[in-house]
């Protein structure tokens, strides 16, 4: 499942990180944060994952993703990791790889298993050239290069990559997610039965209909949910 998620933070929000993220000294090399197979094909930059400042500005990320009803409708979150940041520029780019199926996690939390990968873009498509995320999947190769504030959710299963940045710079925050249902598919079914539910709901109101498949829906969540 690939999953656009227009507007999660606002014009405002998205303009006041990147001030505090182009102000800050407090960037790695990206190959700090993967193992020897990510680092082979891994050339980026990484605000340093435990400064205040990646705390800070994670919390705003989160707040907005757990707000916002689509995202939490398509990743039913379990357990969020605190966002990273990230920026590609000057032919930096991040090949293909997988991301590991178990995270650490900060200030001695239970590590996470990830479920669905989410980034959120910084940078408008018109900032820089290529940084295109290209994800592979049953379905086929997809692009993704979105607007400042957008979202985009996918398995964690699948093979990914950010193309080479030619001009600009892209940046974006990025997360794991732990979902309460760890099977793609049925994460991918709960969300097209929700979302039918709420046009149901919108284009004729509440009805015996519409009770009957939210009990449905939440009949289904209670079957596959790890809670």
């Amino acid at each position: 499942m690939m999953l656009h998620i227009p507007g999660v933070l606002t014009p405002e929000q998205v303009a006041q990180i990147r001030a505090r993220l182009d102000q800050s000294p407090e960037w790695i090399d990206g190959r700090e944060s993967v193992g020897p197979q990510g680092a082979r094909v891994k050339r980026n930059r990484q605000l340093g994952e435990s400064t205040p400042l990646a705390l800070e500005l994670g919390q705003i990320v989160s707040a907005a993703l757990m707000a916002n009803p689509l995202f939490f409708a398509a990743a039913l979150p379990l357990r969020v990791l605190t966002p990273y940041f990230n920026a590609y520029s000057g032919g930096e780019h991040y090949g293909l790889h997988v991301d590991g199926a178990i995270r650490a996690q900060r200030g001695g939390l239970p590590p996470l298993r990830a479920d669905v990968s989410t980034t959120v873009f910084l940078s408008g498509p018109d900032e820089y050239d290529g940084g295109e995320l290209e994800v592979v999947d049953l379905y086929g190769t997809h692009e993704v290069k979105l607007d400042a504030g957008d979202a985009i959710v996918y398995s964690s299963g699948s093979i990914h990559q950010v193309k080479l940045v030619t001009r600009g710079e892209r940046v974006a925050s990025f997360l794991w997610t732990q979902s309460m249902v760890r099977d793609d598919g049925k994460r991918a079914m709960l969300l097209d039965l929700d979302t039918h539910i709420q046009r149901l709901r919108a284009e004729h109101g509440e009805s015996e209909t519409t009770v009957g498949l939210t009990a449905h829906y939440h009949n289904l969540l209670r079957m596959w949910a790890e809670v």
